[in-house]
């Protein structure tokens, strides 16, 4: 049978765990069953790559994606404002309101028009071609001397 040792500091030193006051601010932020994190699914075919991001409760006005220096960036945000025009008294509020953030390197060969994105029922599906790495061809170092 194991047991754990109890020490009389164990209480004294959590007060300074840095560690489990971030994960107490995870759950204000995001709530208890949340991951703090969009979560995804990539799947690659023949001539593409499918990102499948989990974002359920949002509405397609809610998200925002950009490409810029080669980082595809997913933006979703609710806000509270929302819910508060349907009226009535909150006793308990366990859903999340803010935003979320969550950038991909998909390389700087890919341009905006490139890619394509759906959603549907809570899943943001976001279509990037492969592209083929293209072989740098090496410039011989010869100067070139005139007469």
């Amino acid at each position: 049978m194991l047991t754990r040792r109890y020490d009389l500091f164990d209480d004294f030193f959590d007060d300074f765990d840095l560690a489990k006051e971030m994960r107490n601010l995870d759950r204000k932020l995001y709530g208890r069953r949340t991951g703090k994190e969009m979560l995804t699914d990539i799947k690659e075919h023949d001539d593409h790559y499918d990102l499948e991001i989990e974002l359920p409760g949002f509405k397609k006005e809610d998200l925002s994606v950009s490409l810029e220096d080669g980082y595809l960036t997913v933006t979703a945000e609710k806000s509270h404002d929302q819910d508060k025009e349907k009226g009535g008294k909150l006793i308990r509020q366990e859903r999340y309101y803010g935003s979320m953030t969550r950038s991909f390197y998909v390389g700087e060969d890919i341009t905006s028009d490139e890619i394509k994105g759906k959603y549907e029922h809570g899943v943001l599906t976001i279509s990037l071609p492969k592209k083929e790495k293209q072989k740098q061809v090496e410039a011989p170092n010869r100067i070139l001397i005139e007469g």
